[in-house]
C-alpha cells in the first residue's frame, strides 16, 4: 500500500545560519550605527532588540529575507508584540514546528471531505495518508498544496 507522511518542519541549522547572516547585516548597516540593535536565536525563538519600532520592522524584513533565501518558509513564524524596557524595544518571533492536534484534525477532515479512496491517520505530530493507488495520494498532495493553511506542509516518506 502506498503511503506518505504530512509534516510541518524546518531545518534548524539553516535557521541558525540565516540568523547569523541577519545579525552580521544589522551590525554593518549604516542605519543601525550607534544603536543597540541585535538579532539572536534562542531554541525556537528569534529575539530582536532595537531602539525604535521602525528599526524592529527593518530587522524583521532582514530576517525574513535571509530565512526565505535559505529555503525556510516564513509562514512558520508567529510574531509577538514589541515590548519596551527602558530605551529599547524587544520583539520575539516563535518558530512553529510540527502539527498540533487541531491542525492535524483539520487536514484529516479536508482529506475525508474530498472523498478519495485514502485513509488519513494522526500519528503524533504528523499525518500518515494511505491509499491503494499512487494517483490518489498525489491528488491529496495537490489538494493540500492548493489549500491556504496557516502552516507550511512537507510531504515525506512517499512509498509504494
Amino acid at each position: 500500500m502506498p503511503t506518505f507522511d504530512i509534516v510541518s518542519e524546518f531545518d534548524k541549522h539553516e535557521v541558525k545560519n540565516a540568523i547569523d547572516q541577519a545579525s552580521k547585516e544589522v551590525d554593518t548597516r549604516f542605519d543601525f550605527k550607534g544603536t543597540d540593535s541585535s538579532v539572536e536565536l534562542t531554541d525556537e525563538k528569534i529575539v530582536m532588540v532595537s531602539e525604535s519600532n521602525f528599526q524592529l520592522q527593518q530587522i524583521f524584513s532582514i530576517v525574513c529575507a535571509k530565512l526565505s533565501r535559505r529555503g525556510i518558509d516564513i509562514a512558520c513564524m508567529e510574531v509577538g508584540e514589541a515590548k519596551g524596557s527602558g530605551k529599547s524595544l524587544r520583539q520575539e518571533i516563535t518558530l512553529k514546528q510540527g502539527l498540533d492536534s487541531a491542525m492535524a484534525k483539520k487536514i484529516v477532515k479536508l482529506i475525508k471531505d474530498k472523498k478519495l479512496k485514502v485513509q488519513a491517520a494522526i500519528q503524533g505530530e504528523q499525518v500518515r495518508v494511505t491509499g491503494k493507488k499512487r494517483d490518489d495520494l498525489q491528488e491529496v498532495i495537490q489538494m493540500l498544496r492548493e489549500e491556504k493553511l496557516e502552516r507550511p506542509l512537507q510531504f515525506e516518506n512517499f512509498r509504494d
